[in-house]
């Protein structure tokens, strides 16, 4: 059957998330006027970010994600040896902090996938902002559709995600394929929807699994797109 959808995570995939620690350590001292250690900045952000994993599809909504933000703030501060009087300052300063920019493979792959005739669906465990995310690392304009998890209501590996993008893409689990850099999730998640995986390995060290593996997205139009 032809190939008519490609389905894409996001993190590690498509985009990045630039260094928060730093960012944070300016932006702390900024708006609270603290000085945070470069140690205690990096292992904040890590407790923020296993916290984030845990309750993100709580973030389904503008106003689901605005409280998921102030609990996120509450575990930097905590986090920091903070009093709770300081979250709201906290809070400014984690969202100034979290930048996603596009790896550089991401934008000419999506362009020659699109110029291809395929339709191009983001789908990726992430709370309601993942459009604007995709948006800000001007990657918007070249897809079709972005499905988050927490609009769904499940976390790949769950088929329901995989089902929320084909509808969305418009396209038979036949007919599409799917692209991510989790063995887990995205290619045991898309082969349980069955859906072709495709595991993006860009360190070249996952081993694969035994998937169909490629090392960078530039790979994707000629394994995907058939010659003329």
């Amino acid at each position: 059957m032809r190939l008519r959808a490609v389905l894409l995570d996001a993190f590690g995939t498509l985009v990045a998330l630039e260094p928060p620690a730093p960012r944070l350590r300016a932006e702390m001292r900024r708006t609270l006027g603290v000085e945070v250690s470069a140690e205690a900045a990096e292992s904040a952000f890590q407790a923020e970010i296993a916290f984030y994993l845990e309750h993100h599809l709580e973030g389904a909504d503008e106003h689901s994600l605005d409280e998921l933000r102030d609990r996120c703030a509450d575990v930097i501060a905590h986090a920091l040896g903070l009093e709770p009087r300081a979250a709201p300052g906290v809070r400014v300063a984690l969202l100034a902090s979290l930048r996603f920019s596009a790896h550089s493979d991401a934008a000419p792959a999506l362009g020659a996938l699109r110029a291809g005739g395929l339709r191009l669906v983001v789908a990726s465990n992430w709370d309601c902002s993942l459009p604007q995310v995709l948006e800000d690392a001007r990657l918007g304009q070249l897809v079709d559709g972005v499905i988050s998890s927490a609009t769904v209501g499940a976390a790949k590996p769950d088929p329901a995600v995989f089902e929320a993008a084909l509808a969305a893409a418009g396209a038979s689990a036949e007919e599409a394929v799917h692209v991510g850099d989790s063995l887990l999730h995205d290619v045991e998640g898309a082969r349980a929807a069955g859906v072709r995986g495709v595991l993006l390995d860009r360190g070249g060290e996952a081993g694969g699994g035994g998937a169909e593996t490629i090392v960078s997205l530039s790979e994707l139009p000629s394994l995907l797109l058939e010659d003329p």
